[in-house]
């Protein structure tokens, strides 16, 4: 247990280090509120190394911590919306018993729930739901960067685990990887 707590600490310190350089990049590839999704790749990992709960506490905190450091309270609104969303949609399709989804099909799930709830929340702030219109734009750019970070992910996990830094008889669903 305190292990994985200070695992946690550690987690949410890169999580926000990939945040503060992601804020970094100017170029949005041509699509407005496109972003990689860097931090994700944190919390995809801590879903697979450390569990569900772990994995939600992580991005709950990081998103916290990145909107009180680097943000405002309108960004907290929208990551907050999103990560939730994103992160939940990660670990019910990572708890389907018969493995369906490797951890790249789950992260591009997950990238695409972000953009749902920042749309969802979107259309709520602004009493509009044709923002809606842009989702499939977003959906696709999220795909994208789905994929990237579940690629990212996937070699973190197994460099960690080739490292020794985690214990494999505890590594949450190897097997899709």
């Amino acid at each position: 247990m305190a292990k994985k707590l200070a695992i946690s600490g550690i987690f949410i310190s890169m999580a926000l280090v990939l945040s503060f350089f992601e804020g970094m990049i100017p170029v949005n590839f041509g699509v407005p509120g496109f972003k990689l999704g860097l931090a994700n790749i944190v919390t995809l990992t801590a879903l697979f190394v450390l569990g569900p709960l772990y994995a939600i506490a992580i991005q709950i905190g990081r998103v916290i911590l990145a909107a009180l450091m680097f943000g405002n309270m309108a960004g907290l609104l929208y990551s907050f919306a999103g990560g939730i969303l994103s992160v939940f949609a990660m670990v019910a399709l990572f708890e389907i018993r018969k493995p369906v989804f490797s951890i790249i099909g789950i992260s591009a799930a997950g990238a695409v729930f972000h953009n749902i709830g920042q749309i969802l929340t979107a259309s709520a702030v602004v009493n509009d739901l044709r923002l809606a219109y842009y989702l499939p734009i977003l959906m696709l750019s999220g795909v994208a960067t789905g994929i990237f970070v579940g690629l990212v992910s996937k070699y973190l996990v197994k460099g960690l685990i080739r490292t020794k830094f985690i214990d494999t008889k505890n590594l949450y669903a190897i097997d899709r990887l």
